[in-house]
């Protein structure tokens, strides 16, 4: 049947038995085909589960045999992370490695179980990559593709297994390098080892293994150098650490390093730090004495306000959010001036910073400090006014939570202000947008609210509605 017209055949089936809908004919025709495909894969799945692997030659010494003796190239798919893969090997349906390439009567090769769902679905005479009909239905396994895709992983995946120990290797001789040496050939082990983990998991993993984080950890104390504390600090941040790991890192000498490198380190090591210092902090168990301290807390806010990196400022930001969750740290966080900077810098950060930097200040808002230090600010209503829209759905409630509390606080001076700022606008805006009903409801309230000291003709006046109302 592979060299007959399929589609012609069925043709000619439905007129030699005279048939003037030959519709059902069809249909069960092509039920019936591609029942066949699927028994012949049913029988080559059955033939892959008994070991039945033709000898692949990889082009070594010896060759391997795709299943009993070498490594099925699924497994190699799937734990290769390869961004260079040859296009050839691409299946043009789901743009994934082949497996089991086969080619269509087009010339076009697919992945076996692609292009019998592409069949499966309705089009069963249609190449998808040629949008040709197809004269010949049968799918012809592409073995030497299949050679050369097996080939190229397992080419690729001994590389990286041989990578991978040369990596176990060189790891254990820094570690064992650093429980011996001191001085500057500590601080250039530990300079390798950096080096390492910024680049290679099987490297981080390999440390954890070696029992690298309570080596790490037993380096940093009282009397540790900058130097030797930086690059310590610079590894740790990028280790997955347990309970044990992180209990030993809690120990007051080692956090008020880690605050000593949040003032005087380079920016990196700034950055590091407030992000170790924000895995050693358990939410759940939240202590005052470890977030309280007016150096960590002067850190955070000079790591904030550099504009410059917003990476430091999103760090900075994400470890504040945290110990902002602790009730008797907020009177401090607000009295250093925390409220002022993160109102003033509401404009210019970046959408992740700035839906941060309007959670923080709904927390501080709940405390009267907080709602004081927001009505004295003279940016806090225009700059929120002015951000509203940009921010997602979750944080257009934390911004209209701050206004609402802050008119709330003086209704006659701070709505006067909002309606200056064009909040009306805005506020009709998410009003008529399909965002979450409470969201709706308090942008109604607070409208309502800021409508009170104007009649109707002068509201709509002074908040320049008319075009949209009419």
């Amino acid at each position: 049947m592979s060299s007959m017209k399929w589609v012609s055949v069925r043709a000619s089936i439905a007129e030699t038995l005279s048939l003037q809908d030959k519709t059902p004919v069809l249909s069960e025709l092509s039920s019936f085909k591609i029942a066949s495909w699927e028994k012949d894969e049913q029988r080559q799945n059955q033939d892959t589960d008994s070991g039945c692997y033709q000898e692949i030659d990889l082009g070594f010494d010896h060759k391997i045999n795709g299943k009993k003796d070498g490594i099925p190239l699924k497994q190699m798919i799937e734990e290769l992370d390869c961004f260079d893969v040859p296009s050839v090997f691409i299946c043009p349906i789901s743009l994934e490695p082949m497996q089991d390439p086969v080619t269509l009567c087009t010339g076009q090769t697919y992945e076996r179980s692609n292009i019998l769902q592409w069949f499966q679905i309705g089009h069963n005479y249609i190449c998808p990559t040629t949008m040709q009909e197809l004269w010949d239905v049968s799918l012809t396994p592409n073995t030497t593709l299949c050679h050369l895709i097996y080939k190229w992983f397992s080419q690729r995946y001994m590389t990286q297994k041989k990578q991978a120990e040369n990596v176990q290797e060189r790891v254990k001789e820094l570690l064992e390098k650093l429980r011996k040496a001191k001085g500057q050939t500590r601080i250039k082990a530990l300079y390798a080892l950096r080096l390492i983990a910024q680049t290679d998991e099987s490297a981080r993993k390999s440390i954890v293994d070696e029992g690298g984080v309570m080596l790490l950890s037993s380096l940093l104390g009282p009397f540790t150098s900058h130097a030797v504390g930086t690059e310590a600090v610079g590894i740790l941040v990028r280790l997955p650490l347990d309970s044990e790991g992180k209990t030993s890192l809690t120990e007051p000498a080692k956090i008020s390093l880690m605050v000593d490198l949040l003032h005087e380190g380079t920016m990196e090591t700034r950055i590091n730090s407030a992000k170790l210092i924000e895995t050693l902090v358990d939410i759940e168990d939240l202590k005052f004495e470890n977030v309280s301290s007016f150096r960590l807390l002067f850190g955070l806010l000079r790591l904030v306000k550099d504009k410059k990196y917003p990476r430091a400022m999103a760090a900075g930001l994400s470890l504040l959010r945290i110990i902002c969750s602790c009730k008797q740290v907020r009177n401090q966080v607000v009295g250093i001036g925390l409220v002022v900077q993160l109102v003033e810098l509401l404009p210019y950060a970046t959408i992740p910073c700035l839906e941060t930097a309007l959670a923080i200040l709904d927390i501080l808002s709940t405390t009267p400090e907080g709602r004081a230090s927001l009505k004295d600010c003279a940016c806090t209503i225009p700059n929120i006014v002015r951000v509203l829209m940009r921010v997602s759905e979750n944080y257009k409630q934390h911004a209209l939570s701050i206004l609402w509390t802050v008119c709330k606080l003086a209704p006659e001076e701070c709505t006067t202000t909002a309606v200056e700022a064009g909040i009306a606008a805005k506020l009709l805006l998410v009003i008529q947008s399909s965002c979450n009903p409470v969201v709706k409801q308090r942008s109604a309230e607070l409208l309502k609210l800021c409508s009170l000291n104007y009649t109707a003709t002068i509201f709509i006046s002074k908040c320049k509605l008319t075009r949209t109302i009419q």
